[in-house]
Parts: structure tokens; sequence; C-alpha cells
């Protein structure tokens, strides 16, 4: 058992935060063993043609066979509003000494995907973890990370309510928080382990791919824990947006929807999945809201994102 030592002032020091790396990092286990996790099955099947074009020997290598990952992939985030572009500049400037220390915290030795040069091998790890950011998630990640959101929300109004103590054993049945310390078991801590968090704070990450709290592999990180967040079971519902009767009639059901939902910038991929239609079809309807002057699109990265034009939010009569 790993116990989180918060000392005089620890309780006024315990934060919540996203970290988009971490999410992305944690997923990997998904792909490794998408039994482990049935809420992310339609994300799985959503993403199994492009991740044809990832370099999967290096990502699955980051995975050992306990689902364990590097604590480089699970950085302890800044805020709820942390950007993965941030991210993603830190990971590349970590020295190749941390690199083969945390690879060898999680393997026992390098994978053979990561194993000769270190600096190659970061490079390499990193283009891979940018092409699969971009592939699988950049199009999924506004509805991830509402779901997380939530979560924190929730927490908050729990504390709000009934006090710190009700919110932090409510997390998860393998976190226990005794008015002094929060007690994690952990298959990776067999042992009594004791961290003086030393003014560092206690940083509380929901994630939706962990069944349950979970730790850095290496004790000496700044304290962290990765939650379960709740409701992830909302992720993949389809979306029931209000349009007037009059643009539906015009326009049908579902292009009258998209004009209404697109108030703010989306790819296809994301309204396939908030709308339960396949990306072809939403294409199809946007390619005929644009053709009219209704949307506008622009590229980001490898996403192409529409937004209603100024003609469309005249035709809801909503504001431009």
């Amino acid at each position: 058992m790993l116990h989180y030592d918060l000392g005089d002032s620890g309780l006024s020091e315990i934060r919540f935060g996203i970290s988009p790396l971490c999410e992305m990092g944690l997923s990997l286990r998904a792909i490794k063993e998408p039994s482990r996790y049935p809420l992310q099955v339609p994300w799985l099947s959503r993403t199994i043609d492009v991740r044809a074009e990832l370099d999967l020997e290096l990502l699955l290598g980051l995975v050992n066979d306990r689902l364990w990952t590097p604590d480089f992939l699970n950085p302890r985030p800044s805020s709820p509003l942390t950007r993965v572009d941030d991210e993603f500049a830190v990971l590349e400037e970590l020295s190749a000494r941390d690199f083969t220390r945390h690879l060898e915290s999680v393997h026992g030795e390098l994978p053979p995907a990561l194993s000769g040069s270190p600096r190659t091998a970061m490079r390499r790890m990193v283009t891979a973890l940018r092409e699969y950011w971009e592939l699988c998630f950049a199009s999924y990640w506004p509805r991830m990370r509402t779901i997380l959101e939530a979560d924190i929300t929730h927490r908050g109004r729990i504390m709000a309510q009934s006090g710190l103590a009700e919110m932090l054993n409510e997390i998860s049945s393998s976190l226990k928080f005794d008015g002094r310390s929060l007690n994690l078991t952990l298959a990776s801590v067999p042992a009594e382990r004791r961290v003086a968090v030393d003014g560092r704070g206690v940083m509380l990450v929901p994630t939706m791919f962990t069944r349950r709290a979970s730790a850095p592999v290496e004790l000496s990180e700044a304290p962290m824990v990765l939650y379960p967040a709740r409701g992830q079971g909302a992720l993949w519902e389809t979306e029931e947006i209000f349009n007037p009767q009059a643009v539906a009639d015009l326009l049908g059901k579902t292009r009258a929807s998209l004009l209404t939902a697109l108030a703010t910038p989306a790819s296809s991929t994301e309204l396939g999945v908030r709308f339960g239609v396949s990306t072809s079809a939403i294409n199809q309807h946007l390619r005929a809201l644009l053709a009219v002057g209704l949307v506008t699109s622009t590229r980001y990265g490898h996403s192409m994102l529409y937004l209603r034009s100024p003609l469309g939010s005249a035709l809801l009569g909503a504001p431009q």
C-alpha cells in the first residue's frame, strides 16, 4: 500500500487536473488489451482503420505485460486546461537518462523498439505519439475532455456539500483517506510505502483508461493519483440537438441539427460520433451545407474543422 502523508498543509494542496498526454498514453493499454476496457470499445472500433497507419511496434512497446506505462507518459498536469502541445514540448526536452530510467522501471530493460540510441528512440517516439494524437485522439478529445471536466465538477460539488473526506473516499474503492493520508492499494507497491507530500501537493487526475486508482511507477515522482472518471458510459451516446422546425423542414432534420451544432468548430469525425452517423454520411451533408454557404471550413493539423457561417446563423435566427 502507498501512503501519501499530507502533513499540516497537505489538505489545502489537493488539486484536480487533466492531461491529454496522460490520457493518450493510458489509452495504449486499451489497444493492447481491449477486453479490459469495454466502455471504450466504440472508440477502438472507430479508430481501427487509421491505427494501421501508426508506428504500433513502438507505441505498444511503451506498455508492459501488466499494462504499466512509463511515468513520462503520465505527466502531472499543471491545470485542468493543460494543452497537449505544451506536454509534447516538455516530452521533447526529456533527458536521455530519464527516458531510459523510466522505461527500465516499467520493463526491466529497454523494449526492442526503443533500444539503441536514446535520442533516436525519443524522436521516433514523439513522432509516433503526435501521429497517434492526430489520427486517433484529436477528433474525439473534445468529448473526452467534457467527460473528464464533468467528473471534476461532480467532485467539487460533493466537496462543497459533504466535505473533502467524503469526496476523496468516493473516488475509488482502492483509495482511502484517513484524515492525514491518502492510502492507495496498488499491485505495484506490495509493501507499506510512505511518501511525504512536503508542500508539493497531490494532483488528482480523472481518466477513462484506468479501472482503479493508481499512482506514478516511481515514487520519487510528484504525488499524483489517477482514477476512473465517472460517466464514461455517456461518452458514445448519440446527441439530440434542438433545431427550429421550419429550418428542419427546409434542410432536413440531420442538416438542420448539424447547422445548430456548428456554433462551435467540429470535425466530421466528431460530428459522426455525436450524432451516431457514419463519417461519410456526415461529409455528404457538410458538402451540401458548404455549397450553399451555410457553413465554412478550415484545416487544423490533419483535421478539417467546420463552423456555421454568418448566413447559417441568420437562417437559424441565432447570434452571429
